[in-house]
């Protein structure tokens, strides 16, 4: 089994934080986004991964650094990482032809920008399994139409009357992805493109088009990172699911307690000082930051930073940053100073 992890985009929508950290490489619950998307994806696959083949961007933005986290990602799997790169924002489909060399064999796709929880069996007369979720409001998503064998028959895009409550999510498995990989190569031949992007759902439609049995895969939890309040709440929902596994040690031996408290649920990173603090619940922190005469709850902290004189819910703060301050519910960025 090979996982295919296209995730070039500069996410723009999380900026500030996002300027200098690729968004998968975001920290959610101690564990960067991608890591924690692709770790979750063998848990559901339940067999060996031989393969991980992650698209990149700009080699300035996605650096070695980047790469390296990756690589070691892979290891940890027991699986070879491949580096592609997607040198021009063209599309999903284009991205997945980015990895050509890769896309032979079973596989899943994955965009690195959201975080799942399932628990289910691939079926093993699908040629396809899209994974969804069942949302309240069909209406704002990609959904997908089901006829009365339980097979997928259509892809329809925010759909103005009912279809079905089965969004989908950006994770499919392909039993063959040479197959989509063909159909994908004949829609770059023809130029078909959508607002000038080469799209994965042409791909999938020529499938259907040519018979090939597509499934659902229901997830029981689809949490986005899309922006800095979305990331703030799936940072919540992870450290509730984490606590209730019991298999993470959310708060490093190495933390100082000096007249503070933690709150569970929280991820308290390597060599961090609490000084005159409360912290949680809902809290992430990263290695090497020191609170300080503070209360912080529903937040999230990055590394290397410096918190004093706060009252903090809501937030959402960076890497190698200074704040000390009186405001509440706030998004700052890398390297950022206010005192």
């Amino acid at each position: 089994m090979k996982i295919i992890v296209p995730m070039a985009g500069r996410g723009s929508r999380l900026r500030p934080h996002s300027l200098t950290v690729p968004k998968p490489l975001i920290p959610v619950a101690g564990q960067p986004i991608v890591h924690r998307l692709v770790k979750d994806i063998a848990k559901v696959l339940k067999q060996p991964i031989e393969e991980i083949a992650f698209v990149l961007g700009d080699p300035a933005y996605f650096g070695d650094d980047v790469v390296k986290s990756l690589e070691r990602l892979a290891e940890g799997l027991g699986a070879k990482a491949s580096i592609y790169r997607q040198d021009l924002p063209l599309g999903t489909g284009h991205a997945i032809m980015c990895a050509k060399p890769s896309l032979s064999g079973p596989a899943v796709i994955a965009y690195a920008d959201t975080l799942i929880r399932a628990e289910f069996d691939l079926d093993p007369n699908a040629d396809s399994v899209i994974w969804t979720k069942r949302v309240d409001n069909p209406e704002a998503y990609g959904v997908v139409k089901l006829n009365d064998n339980g097979d997928i028959v259509e892809l329809v895009e925010k759909p103005e009357s009912f279809v079905s409550d089965q969004a989908v999510i950006g994770i499919y498995y392909f039993r063959e992805v040479a197959v989509l990989k063909e159909k994908l190569q004949e829609i770059l031949d023809d130029n078909i493109t959508n607002g000038g992007e080469y799209q994965i759902n042409d791909g999938i439609k020529r499938m259907m088009a040519d018979g090939k049995t597509f499934k659902t895969g229901t997830v029981d939890e689809w949490m986005d990172c899309g922006n800095k309040a979305i990331t703030v709440e799936t940072n919540t929902k992870m450290l509730g699911f984490l606590q209730a596994d019991g298999i993470e040690q959310l708060v490093d031996p190495t933390v100082q307690l000096i007249n503070s408290k933690i709150i569970e649920p929280c991820c308290v990173g390597e060599n961090v000082v609490l000084n005159n603090a409360t912290v949680g619940p809902n809290v992430s922190i990263g290695n090497n930051c020191t609170v300080q005469n503070a209360t912080v709850k529903n937040s999230l902290i990055q590394t290397h930073t410096m918190i004093k004189n706060a009252n903090l819910d809501n937030a959402m703060i960076g890497n190698n940053v200074k704040y000390d301050g009186n405001y509440t519910s706030i998004s700052i960025g890398d390297y950022s100073v206010l005192e």
